[in-house]
C-alpha cells in the first residue's frame, strides 16, 4: 500500500489571526505616531527639503520650541527624521517613503478643500 501525501496545508487560522492582529497592531502604531499634534505637518514641511530648526518651527505656525523638540526627537526614533550635520533636519529614507504615499492625496485635499469652501459659502 502506498501512502498518500497531502498537499502542504496553508497558514493555520491562529497563524492567519496573528498576521492580521500584528498588521492591524504596526497600522495603528503608525496612525498614534502621524495623528499627534504637528507630526505630519513636520513630515510635509522636510519633504520640500531639510530645514534647521527655527525654519520648521516658522512654518508650523511658530509652534512651541518644546512641542517641536518632542516631535523631531518621536520621529526619528522612528527613523522618519533624521538630524544632519549641518544642523538642519531632513527626512530619513523611511521618510521620505511615507511621504510618497501622502503626496498622492493632494489633489483629491485641493478638490475636497475647494467644494468645503463652496458648501460653507
Amino acid at each position: 500500500m502506498r501512502a498518500v501525501r497531502s498537499a502542504p496545508a496553508g497558514p493555520s487560522t491562529a497563524d492567519r489571526g496573528a498576521r492580521a492582529a500584528s498588521q492591524r497592531s504596526s497600522m495603528l502604531d503608525l496612525l498614534d505616531l502621524l495623528g499627534r499634534r504637528w507630526a505630519l505637518r513636520i513630515l510635509w514641511e522636510l519633504s520640500a527639503g531639510p530645514l534647521r530648526f527655527t525654519e520648521i518651527q516658522a512654518r508650523c505656525d511658530a509652534m512651541s520650541p518644546s512641542v517641536l523638540n518632542q516631535r523631531l526627537a518621536e520621529l526619528g526614533g522612528a527613523a522618519l527624521v533624521q538630524p544632519r550635520a549641518d544642523r538642519r533636519y531632513g527626512l530619513a529614507p523611511d521618510g521620505l517613503d511615507l511621504v510618497g504615499f501622502v503626496k498622492p492625496l493632494v489633489p483629491w485635499a485641493r478638490r475636497w478643500s475647494r467644494r468645503s469652501a463652496r458648501a460653507r459659502a
